[in-house]
């Protein structure tokens, strides 16, 4: 099998990130090179996540069979793949482009699935022999770049889980807000003294073994940012062609409280910071945190969550004053709390309704504590 190949046409393209091949393949031949590297947790349980693929779902994959052999069935979009360099030759002259094996993988297995693995999944049902579908093919990408491209490809779709994008972001070398953030809700997820140890899905999906998981990466990652950048996007850019950002200013700082801890690469410190405050929540409303099967308790939810975290912001930075690097303790957050004018029973949906509005109210109810404690930050955080 080492010994077979198969060749299409190509087009060499360059840019930033470097060359890669957009080409043309008969789809009988894309499904049998590539194979979906999907990215699961290994049955250890020790986290250990491999590959760079979302899960297949059986509805989907069930659909693009049968549309596959519509009468009028097209993939427009073209299906972007990896391949080792001792994989694939690229003849200049004639511009095609050929995926063969070798000693150490088969021509079956040449070909990794960056993004599009639905679709292939969905060829594998094909009748007819003449349905052709555009490539495009990286050589020689290391498993960093990869997860880049897909990251990259996925971030602003919305069919994609935003939770497993961010989990990409773990291969990055470079430094960045998101990958920072990651780093932060994953070990707010694992260790065992943390308010919120085994309570994330890590991609977003119940995880296996495990019950009662109310918040996905996604939203700790995506509150996480808005503590640490205006534009983390900007600043990944920023940190790749090794420019710094500078300090950030008075304004910045009231904004992004967390951003100088950050930029000091004092990760460590912020996920105190977040262990602490949510200690010190859990001890003001046990009940209500660990009670995650009480229908309607919305404390330790998607929309508790961000409330809280919003009113993190003006708490840390009354706590903190000039001093943008210290770690105020759970019971200097406790004193905070004490003020808040709820109990547990209070944390329900007829309170707090579903989605944003019960949010906003939460948030509202929390930050009006502060107005005789700090009148000064109100005007910041209404």
């Amino acid at each position: 099998m080492e010994n077979q190949t198969i060749s299409f046409p190509a087009l060499k393209v360059t840019q930033p990130i470097g060359t890669f091949f957009v080409g043309v393949m008969n789809a009988k031949d894309l499904v049998n090179v590539a194979v979906a590297d999907i990215r699961r947790l290994e049955e250890n349980e020790m986290d250990d996540y491999i590959g760079i693929q979302r899960r297949l779902s059986p509805s989907r994959s069930k659909e693009l069979k049968a549309y596959v052999n519509s009468f009028d069935a097209t993939f427009p979009t073209s299906i972007i793949l990896a391949v080792d360099e001792e994989n694939a030759e690229w003849d200049e002259v004639t511009r095609i482009l050929t995926l063969k094996g070798s000693d150490r993988v088969s021509i079956n297995e040449v070909a990794r699935i960056i993004d599009g693995q639905h679709r292939v999944d969905g060829l594998t049902a094909l009748k007819t022999d003449d349905f052709e579908v555009s490539v495009s093919v990286f050589v020689g990408a290391d498993v960093a770049t990869q997860a880049n491209i897909f990251a990259t490809v996925n971030l602003a779709q919305t069919k994609v889980n935003r939770s497993l994008v961010y989990d990409l972001l773990d291969y990055e070398k470079k430094r960045s807000p998101q990958k920072s953030a990651h780093h932060i809700a994953v070990a707010l997820d694992q260790l065992e003294f943390s308010p919120f140890f085994r309570r994330i899905k890590r991609l977003g999906s119940a995880t296996t073994g495990r019950e009662g998981e109310p918040l996905t990466q996604a939203a700790v990652v995506e509150s996480l940012l808005d503590f640490l950048s205006r534009d983390p996007m900007s600043d990944r850019n920023a940190f790749l062609k090794a420019l710094y950002p500078q300090l950030p200013t008075h304004e910045e700082h009231t904004r992004y409280p967390f951003r100088q801890l950050f930029l000091k690469e004092k990760d460590a410190e912020i996920t105190e910071i977040m262990l602490n405050y949510f200690v010190a929540i859990r001890e003001r409303w046990p009940s209500s945190w660990d009670d995650l099967g009480r229908r309607g308790n919305v404390l330790p939810k998607t929309n508790g969550f961000k409330a809280l975290m919003r009113f993190l912001k003006p708490v840390f930075l009354s706590l903190t004053g000039s001093d943008r690097e210290r770690v105020p303790s759970s019971k200097e957050f406790s004193r905070y709390l004490a003020e808040v004018p709820l109990e547990d029973a209070n944390f329900n949906t007829t309170t707090f309704p579903p989605g944003t509005s019960g949010e906003a109210g939460l948030y509202k109810l929390l930050v009006a504590s502060l107005k005789d404690r700090d009148p000064g930050q109100q005007g910041l955080f209404w």
